[in-house]
């Protein structure tokens, strides 16, 4: 059992406790056990593991007023199988094989077993958030998160078949398919803590301004990562054309040669996937996108950094949450 900090009678719980706890939630969900080929992905798809980041932060953010973390986990638990549900139908869109380190639903079982699974996931995630007494203030925001995310996937398609994708359109897309989950997930938990209305929302703009960042680092890492870290393989954006930050400022920096080289990338119709990465990822070299890109991180880490110092509460209840932006980003400072 976690000590609580001596300035406050709330006990603060750790990233690793809370990751704990949602972990053996999500282990011990009572789902039906038929029919067994719509229920399986699901136990397979949450198992999958991964970070926990948005339960995690919605428990977080209830932790800074309450201790009793416990008792909103059903809320925690629904935010994540919707991440999942998500990520589910991303993979099947996408036709990506692998979703960390192991193959997605759709090639384990079929592309119909996914669509359903995932349909049956969502459900699944409004029973579990719907729980008796939940505030409407909090239902609303998980309304608002659930559909954003929708609509920035949409935009995300849209821009498949666009190559005069703007930077800051693309900034809003990820704000809606990435970002709004994780600050609404901080805000959903200062809601049902009970927190006033003002601190809710700069949780909520910490969350925004944090999940850039993630996002902006998932784009980088497609590119520059290590698979076995990364969980699948790289260059899956190159490939699918996704108008990532890098590819867009690769478009608006490149010299007529490059962009030649770029566009014919973009319009090949039948094209070997590793060549494609190759010369792609030879011309973000050439242009200093990847410094470009980082860049962009450490201003959006910084805001968020910023926001949270001005939170009005105190410094040791908010250590937990900075941890976890540090580690999630890989800083130290």
């Amino acid at each position: 059992m976690c000590a609580p900090f001596s300035s406050n009678r709330t006990a603060m719980y750790t990233t690793e406790q809370l990751i704990s706890k949602v972990n053996h939630a999500i282990e011990h969900l009572a789902l039906p056990s038929q029919p067994a080929q719509l229920y399986e992905p699901i136990r397979y798809t949450l198992a999958m593991g991964g970070k926990r980041i948005r339960p995690v932060l919605m428990l977080m953010a209830y932790n800074l007023y309450k201790e009793d973390v416990d008792s909103i986990m059903q809320q925690a638990v629904a935010l994540e199988t919707y991440h999942n549900f998500t990520l589910l139908h991303d993979d099947l869109m996408d036709h990506a094989e692998m979703r960390r380190g192991i193959p997605c639903v759709h090639l384990k079982w079929d592309e119909n077993t996914a669509i359903l699974s995932g349909d049956a996931m969502l459900i699944l995630a409004y029973q579990l958030f719907t729980q008796p007494g939940t505030p409407q203030e909090a239902i609303d925001t998980f309304n608002q998160a659930t559909l954003g995310v929708c609509d920035g996937q949409q935009f995300d398609m849209d821009f498949e078949k666009r190559n005069d994708v703007q930077a800051e359109e693309y900034i809003d897309m990820i704000r809606l398919k990435t970002s709004l989950l994780l600050s609404c997930a901080l805000k959903i938990g200062a809601q049902l803590a009970g927190a006033n209305a003002e601190e809710a929302e700069s949780l909520r703009l910490f969350g925004e301004k944090l999940g850039l960042a993630f996002q902006l680092q998932d784009d980088l890492l497609d590119v520059y990562g290590n698979p076995a870290v990364f969980g699948k393989k790289i260059g899956g954006d190159i490939v699918e054309n996704k108008k990532t930050y890098m590819l867009i400022s690769a478009l608006q920096l490149a010299n007529a040669g490059q962009r030649k080289r770029l566009e014919k990338c973009l319009s090949q119709k039948k094209f070997d996937a590793e060549e494609k990465i190759f010369v792609v990822t030879s011309i973000y070299n050439e242009l200093h996108i990847r410094e470009l890109c980082e860049e962009k991180i450490n201003q959006y880490f910084d805001k968020a950094k910023q926001i949270l110092n001005d939170l009005p509460l105190d410094e040791d209840r908010k250590a937990p949450l900075r941890d976890f932006a540090h580690r999630l980003l890989k800083r130290k400072n």
